[in-house]
């Protein structure tokens, strides 16, 4: 993990961006000592989010099938 000043991280944002990204903290410090942690943000994704894909099958098709799933 990597202590940035608070001079160093404004001059350098991107890198210490960059840098929290890629090790999942940075720590900014200032003149009067106190430290600040910079941690990305986790971005939620949903595990219903998936690719579709492109199948010839109709409506009627689709239902019938869960139909004929519910059934057993």
């Amino acid at each position: 993990m990597h202590v940035y000043t608070y001079s160093e991280a404004r001059q350098k944002l991107a890198i210490v961006l960059e840098q929290a990204e890629n090790t999942g903290k940075v720590l900014i410090r200032r003149k009067d000592g106190c430290t600040f942690a910079l941690i990305p943000e986790k971005i939620a994704i949903s595990p219903l989010n998936v690719p579709s894909i492109k199948a010839k099958i109709t409506k009627k098709e689709i239902v019938d099938i869960i139909r004929e799933g519910r059934e057993r």
